[in-house]
């Protein structure tokens, strides 16, 4: 009796673990624009490059019928429908709607409108929640567009690193840097120009950068008028940065 209760008992705890485990066609969690961040890491101009992406990244939760998109600047929830195996509606209470589609590794999102196809990706470090700016977009973006080293050619000759949680090393008077991706930060900017801010501990500064493959050119900014949207002009440069 005794042993027929212990087989009974690890039959009981294998088939939970069955029940709990995810499928293979589950999509919930998060999904990083992974053609926008491709894109991104050709070192080519940062907004130009993701102006095509609408958005940046999906967190989605399946089990509670809802997913949620990020376009750097805005947040949209939805419904979640499923339509048939690997196919499912993204409702926003009848305010339009997108189609996504699992390839068993990849989460599509369909073309529509001006919008063109889409392709995100599992992200391969851990996830950020952080709704408000994208952040596990953010790092992924962060380590492709701007990780590893980096030797400033006019000045110091210094040795500067930028992290994928926003760290920097090697900048003088700046400990973590933001780059802009939609939204506010984006309206002061001429065109051909990138627009990033550098922090030291609770003080930031805005500035202007172009990216061109290896060569990173930052620049002060001035002329800024509150009332006229691209009034910032870039002022001198700060720095030239060539990647290792």
């Amino acid at each position: 009796m005794r042993r027929a209760l212990i087989a009974f008992s690890l039959l009981a705890i294998f088939l939970g673990g069955c029940a709990n485990a995810p499928t293979e066609n589950d999509i919930s969690g998060i999904w990083i624009n992974q053609g926008a961040i491709d894109a991104a890491a050709k070192g080519q101009p940062l907004l130009e490059t993701l102006r095509g992406h609408s958005n940046l990244e999906w967190d989605i939760d399946s089990r509670r019928d809802k997913a949620t998109s990020n376009s750097g600047a805005e947040v949209g929830g939805g419904r979640l429908l499923k339509r048939k195996p690997g196919v499912w509606t993204v409702d926003y209470n009848g305010y339009g709607s997108d189609e996504l589609r699992f390839n068993g590794k990849q989460l599509i999102q369909l073309a529509k409108g001006y919008e063109p196809e889409q392709v995100f990706a599992r992200p391969k470090e851990s996830a950020v929640k952080d709704p408000r700016w994208a952040g596990t977009f953010r790092q992924a973006l962060n380590s492709a567009y701007m990780g590893g080293s980096w030797k400033v050619v006019d000045g110091t000759g210094n040795t500067v690193r930028f992290y994928s949680d926003g760290r920097v090393e090697g900048l003088p008077g700046a400990d973590h840097y933001e780059l802009c991706l939609a939204g506010d930060c984006s309206s002061d900017m001429p065109t051909g120009y990138d627009n990033l801010l550098l922090r030291n501990q609770d003080t930031g500064r805005g500035f202007f950068f172009t990216r061109n493959g290896k060569w990173l050119e930052i620049f002060g900014i001035t002329d800024i008028n509150p009332e006229l949207k691209g009034s910032g002009k870039p002022s001198t440069r700060q720095w030239l940065l060539e990647k290792q």
